[in-house]
């Protein structure tokens, strides 16, 4: 058995994303990933061949989705399921605080 807590083990510098592997098994992978000002690098689009399920715990955050050149707001409780082969990006995440997200990769 494994314990932990979400909101803990985060550095102080964040010159990049913080990524943390909390769990991975039968093709489905839990990951923490801590943000703060961070955002995809001008051009990139993540492009999985994975549905992910990602939930903001703490912070908020804008995801922009090609298909139809949307951006949504994620602030703290909101989740979003978004399936393999849907391109998306990182527009903004807040500056002023850590943006704690959880996601589900499977």
């Amino acid at each position: 058995m494994e314990t932990g807590n979400l909101y803990g083990r985060i550095p102080t510098q964040l010159p990049e994303e913080f990524v943390q592997v909390l769990a991975t098994g039968h093709g489905t992978r839990i990951e923490k990933i801590v943000s703060k000002g961070h955002s995809s690098p001008p051009g990139f689009w993540y492009d999985q061949a994975e549905n992910e399920w990602v939930l903001l715990l703490k912070g908020e955050a804008g995801l922009r989705f090609e298909k139809d050149d949307r951006v949504m707001h994620l602030t703290e409780g909101t989740y979003v399921n978004i399936p393999a082969g849907e391109r998306h990006r990182v527009e903004w995440t807040a500056e002023n605080t850590e943006t704690i997200w959880l996601a589900v990769f499977y």
